[in-house]
C-alpha cells in the first residue's frame, strides 16, 4: 500500500512538473491531440463516502410553521427571467399520510435592486407530491409544499435581492440576493460556470460544495443523480449498493426525506447562485402507477416550456454568449421521438453570433474508458451524435461515472478537431463506489450483452470495426480519443473568455482551492469547422 501510495505522487508531482515547466502555460485544444493519460488512483483517498446522517444540523429543519426553507434559484431562457422555488410545511412519511393542500399558502416572492427596497412582487403556483408504493409493509411520502415563483423584467449583470413565502401568514424569508446573468452576445459571458455531477450528501459531497462554492460561481450545472435517496428503503435504512443489499424488495425502495435534507444543505449556495439540473438514473425512483421522476420533476423549476419543451427532461437556455442545452438520456431520444424533433428545432434557432459557443449535457457519457457503465449509452450516441455533430456543440458535459476524465476532440471514435470536447465530471461525492478500473486493462472489458441500460432501451454496442480496437469490445490500451482521467472527488469550472476560448479546470477534494487536478483552454474553431448553415437560414426564414 505504501509503494502504490509513493507511486501515485510520484507520478502526481511529475504530472505537475511537465505542466508547469515544460509547458510553462495552459495547454489548449489547438495543441492537441494529446497522448492519453492516467493518473494512477491515490490508494489513500476513499474510494467510498459516508452519508450525512439525518441528525446533522446542516440537514435539520431550522424553520418553523409556513416559512420557507429549502430556496433555490434557476434561470429562465435568458437574463430577463428567474425562477425562485422553495418549500413550505413539514413532509410525511408514514402508512397514514395526509397531503397538505397548496392553496393554504401563497407563492409571493418580493424583489428590487436594494435590500432595503423590495418594491416589485411577483407570485407563481405551489404543488406537492407523493411518493407511493403499492406494496404492503412499505411506507408512503408526502411532500410539504414546494413552491416555483418566476421573476420577469430582469436587467442582466445586475445584483437582485428577494425575500420569498407568503406575507398574509407572516411566513416570509430572510432576505437573499443574486445576479443575473450576463446580457447573451459574442463578448457577454458569466465569470465562472461551476460544473458537478453524482453529488449526493455525503461528507465528501460537503467537501465538494465547500471547494466549489470558494470559487464562487455565478452559475451552478448539477449532471444528474442528486441526492441516492434510492440506496434507501422506506424505512430510512441505507446501503452503498441498493441491489447487493436489498435484493427481493419488490420495488426499488427510496426514502423521500433524503431529498429534504439536501435541499436545506444545498440552500446556502443555491439561494444565491442559480443551479441548472438535468435527471439521472437515481432519479427514476418508481411508484405506484408506474410513475417515474416525480420527485425530480417537481422539486426543480424547469424553463422547459419557454425553450420549446414539453418535458423536464429536456430544455435550453441562454447564460450570456452560452447556449445550454440539457438532454434526457432516460426517457425516448431516438429521431422519431419528440426529444429528437424538439432538439433540431433547439440547434436550428441558436444564433451563433449572438451565443458562439454550445454547450451539451446530460448524465450517462458516450467516450467514458472506465469500467463501470462502460458504453452503456451507445444507443444514444447512435441517434443524436450526428445532430451535435452537425451544428459544431464544442463541449459537452456528462456524470454517472464515479471518477473524472477528459476526451480529444472527438466523433463516432475517431480524432476529429471538430469534434467536441467529452468532460465525464461524476465524481461529486455520493455514497457508491468511486470507479476505479478502466475497460481497457486485463481482465476488465465487459461481456458487451452487460452494457445496455434497461431504461435507456436497445442494444448497440458492439464490436469496433475500425481503429486500433478492430474486431473488440474494448481498445487494450487508453484510447487515443481520451487525453485525461484520473479517479478522485472534485467538480469543474467553466471560464468562458471570449468567442473563441474557454478555460476549463477541474479541482480535486483534496487540493487546496486554487489548485488544479486538470485544465485546458478549449478553442473553437468555426473558420474550420462550419456549422449547418443551410437549416439555421431556413430556421429564421420561417420566423
Amino acid at each position: 500500500m505504501m509503494i502504490l501510495s509513493k507511486q501515485y505522487h510520484v507520478v502526481h508531482f511529475l504530472v505537475n512538473f511537465v505542466s508547469t515547466f515544460v509547458y510553462s502555460h495552459i495547454p489548449s485544444t489547438l495543441e492537441g491531440p494529446f497522448p492519453p493519460l492516467t493518473v494512477p488512483f491515490d490508494p489513500s483517498l476513499p474510494t467510498v463516502s459516508i452519508d450525512l446522517p439525518d441528525t446533522d444540523p446542516r440537514v435539520r429543519r431550522n424553520v418553523h410553521g409556513f416559512q420557507p426553507e429549502q430556496i433555490s434559484l434557476s434561470l429562465s431562457t435568458s437574463h430577463h427571467s428567474l425562477w425562485v422555488s422553495w418549500i413550505t410545511g413539514e413532509f410525511q412519511i408514514g402508512y397514514n399520510i395526509k397531503p397538505l393542500d397548496p392553496k393554504t399558502v401563497s407563492s409571493v416572492v418580493h424583489y428590487g435592486t436594494s435590500r432595503t427596497a423590495l418594491v416589485r412582487e411577483a407570485r407563481g403556483q405551489s404543488l406537492i407530491y407523493n411518493q407511493l408504493n403499492p406494496y404492503e409493509g412499505l411506507q408512503n411520502y408526502t411532500s410539504g409544499i414546494i413552491h416555483h415563483v418566476q421573476l420577469r423584467g430582469l436587467e442582466p449583470s445586475t445584483v437582485y435581492y428577494y425575500q420569498c413565502g407568503d406575507p398574509s401568514l407572516q411566513a416570509m424569508s430572510d432576505i437573499y440576493y443574486f445576479r443575473t446573468m450576463p446580457i447573451s452576445g459574442p463578448k457577454s459571458y458569466p465569470g465562472r460556470v461551476a460544473v458537478v455531477g453524482d453529488l449526493g450528501l455525503t461528507y465528501n459531497t460537503t467537501a465538494t460544495i465547500n471547494h466549489l462554492t470558494s470559487n464562487k460561481p455565478d452559475l451552478l450545472l448539477l449532471i444528474g443523480d442528486v441526492t441516492y435517496a434510492n440506496l434507501y428503503l422506506t424505512n430510512g435504512t441505507g446501503s452503498d449498493c441498493y441491489s447487493c443489499s436489498f435484493p427481493h424488495t419488490p420495488i426499488h425502495e427510496t426514502y423521500q426525506p433524503r431529498w429534504d435534507y439536501w435541499g436545506r444543505f444545498m440552500q446556502n449556495l443555491v439561494s444565491k447562485v442559480p443551479m441548472m439540473v438535468v435527471e439521472g438514473n437515481h432519479e427514476i425512483e418508481k411508484q405506484a402507477e408506474d410513475k417515474q421522476f416525480v420527485a425530480y420533476s417537481s422539486r426543480f423549476a424547469f424553463p422547459s416550456e419557454e425553450s420549446g419543451s414539453s418535458s423536464t427532461f429536456y430544455y435550453s437556455f441562454n447564460a450570456g454568449g452560452i447556449h445550454f442545452i440539457m438532454l434526457g438520456a432516460y426517457t425516448d431520444y431516438a429521431r422519431t421521438g419528440k426529444q429528437y424533433k424538439w432538439l433540431e428545432r433547439d440547434l436550428a434557432s441558436v444564433d451563433r453570433s449572438e451565443t458562439p459557443w454550445l454547450v451539451a449535457t446530460w448524465h450517462p457519457p458516450w467516450y467514458s474508458t472506465y469500467k463501470a457503465h462502460y458504453r452503456e449509452a451507445e444507443c444514444m450516441r447512435v441517434h443524436i451524435e450526428d445532430l451535435l455533430y452537425s451544428y459544431g456543440v464544442d463541449i459537452v458535459l456528462n456524470g454517472h461515472i464515479h471518477a473524472y476524465e477528459r476526451s480529444n476532440r472527438v466523433y463516432n471514435y475517431n480524432l476529429d478537431p471538430c469534434g467536441p470536447v467529452h468532460i465525464t465530471i461524476g465524481d461529486g461525492g455520493n455514497r457508491e463506489k468511486m470507479a476505479i478500473k478502466f475497460a481497457d486493462e486485463p481482465g476488465n472489458c465487459p461481456d458487451p450483452s452487460s452494457t445496455p441500460d434497461p431504461y435507456m432501451g436497445g442494444f448497440c454496442a458492439t464490436n469496433f470495426t475500425f481503429g486500433p480496437a478492430v474486431s473488440k469490445f474494448c481498445w487494450d490500451r487508453q484510447p487515443n480519443y481520451s487525453a485525461f482521467r484520473e479517479s478522485s472527488f472534485g467538480y469543474g469550472i467553466l471560464e468562458v473568455k471570449n468567442e473563441t476560448w474557454a478555460l476549463w479546470s477541474w479541482y480535486r477534494n483534496q487540493d487546496s482551492y486554487n489548485e488544479v487536478g486538470d485544465q485546458i483552454y478549449i478553442v473553437r474553431q468555426p473558420h474550420l469547422c462550419p456549422i449547418n448553415q443551410k437549416v439555421c437560414r431556413e430556421y429564421f426564414a420561417a420566423i
